[in-house]
């Protein structure tokens, strides 16, 4: 039976907020347990939303993070469609869209990111649209499936994770896709042209436009639809419906007005944490896609910090942060993690090398046949890795990131030699 010795207060009902409750009460907690947020719909996984579920392989309960009676039987109150509208870090308060006022003796933010808009004429059109939540996606399967039946062209701005996987799952229902990316290849941010090149084949041979090296500038269209999308090299595409994956910005806001640390958006955005998830405020914390924590693979970047917007991160860093406000020591330093699906091709993804923070990559394997492990490195040592195709070596590829030990080139790119035999 739940004491009012304590409450603790969630706010945001993803998938890190969900996890961090379950932990709270796994981890013995007896206090109240609040949970704010902002979605009707129960705390769910995002990964889904562009994938199975998009793809209608995958039914819609499949995606919730608990069976909807959970909540009640772990005694975990819901405030399910609510805004928090204000913090008061003084009189440790959070204060509701409907006016209600919420006491905590301990806060965690877990309030995700928002996508990214299009700041061109024509994004009021009917047909143009983001993913980030169960009623995007439900709203985008349905599209996908008529623009299958039709024949009907889809435009996609941005070249990134979303951007992809949408345009896969476009082209299992049918349609047209063109994707139209300011780099020269995709996921150049994430991967460089290296690897980025092996994407922009895969989706090629699938059917995919790509338009590199431009931005849309305006969306056009007659009685309220979209018709075309330009670019700003003078290029048209004909398109029934644009979806807008250019990234998304870390929800901030709440922190901000209540004057907790945030890493500046050039660096990464983000509400400031240590490691163990503590914001500038040592009675809130912060996890999840919102959260810049402290983390070895950072370098310099942010403070030191790192912001990760993947699943994984969601997964393991609302148990973390409901341990570390429980006064556990917690460091929390996972190896940043994430997947995806395209057509036949899978991938896992371990650690963090932006362009620039690395030397060299090298591919172990058949890159031409998509069946290999690709590595960034640094002056020898292993940034991260990506396994495409190829299964069970996750953790031999975080272990070389994890040692940070000086590894010989041909030898890593050698599929007869062991990965743990690299490690001296």
């Amino acid at each position: 039976m739940v004491d009012a010795h304590q409450t603790f207060v969630i706010v945001g009902g993803g998938l890190a907020g969900a996890k961090a409750a379950e932990t709270l009460r796994s981890e013995g907690f007896t206090g109240r347990v609040i949970l704010i947020g902002d979605e009707r719909d129960h705390p769910y996984e995002r990964p889904p939303l562009s994938k199975g579920y998009l793809l209608g392989k995958e039914e819609r309960d499949s995606v919730f993070a608990q069976p909807p009676g959970w909540y009640a039987e772990a005694e975990v109150e819901l405030h399910l469609g609510q805004t928090v509208t204000s913090l008061d870090r003084a009189a440790k308060t959070v204060t509701l869209g409907d006016g209600t006022r919420v006491h905590y003796d301990k806060l965690l933010l877990a309030t995700g990111a928002e996508p990214r808009r299009l700041d061109i004429p024509g994004t009021d059109l009917a047909g143009v649209h983001h993913l980030r939540r169960l009623a995007h996606a439900e709203l985008l399967r349905g599209v996908l499936a008529a623009l299958g039946r039709d024949n009907g062209q889809l435009v996609i701005a941005g070249a990134g994770w979303i951007g992809l996987e949408v345009a896969a799952a476009a082209r299992s229902y049918g349609a047209e896709v063109t994707i139209v990316e300011p780099e020269a290849t995709p996921l150049h941010k994430v991967l460089g042209p290296e690897i980025g090149q092996v994407f922009a084949d895969l989706h090629r041979e699938h059917g995919v436009k790509f338009h590199f090296g431009a931005r849309l500038t305006e969306i056009t269209g007659r009685d309220g639809m979209v018709l075309a999308a330009l670019t700003d090299d003078g290029e048209e595409h004909p398109a029934h419906d644009v979806l807008a994956a250019i990234g998304a910005a870390p929800r901030t806001a709440l922190a901000e007005a209540a004057g907790l640390d945030v890493v500046p958006p050039a660096e990464g955005g983000g509400i400031a944490t240590d490691a163990s998830l503590r914001t500038s405020d040592p009675d809130v914390y912060a996890t999840g896609d919102v959260a810049a924590f402290l983390h070895p693979a950072a370098g310099s970047a942010g403070g030191g910090r790192l912001r990760v917007e993947h699943w994984a991160n969601a997964l393991n860093g609302g148990p973390a942060a409901a341990r570390a406000m429980l006064g556990q020591d917690v460091t929390y330093d996972r190896v940043p993690y994430f997947f995806s699906d395209q057509y036949d091709m899978g991938l896992e993804y371990s650690g963090y090398a932006p362009p620039g923070s690395y030397d060299q990559v090298v591919a172990r394997g058949d890159v031409g046949r998509r069946e290999f492990i690709a590595f960034w490195l640094k002056d020898g040592r292993v940034l991260a890795g990506m396994n495409m195709n190829v299964w069970d070596v996750t953790e031999g590829i975080q272990n070389l990131i994890r040692s940070g030990a000086a590894v010989d080139a041909d030898r890593l790119g050698d599929p007869a030699v062991p990965l743990g035999d690299l490690i001296a």
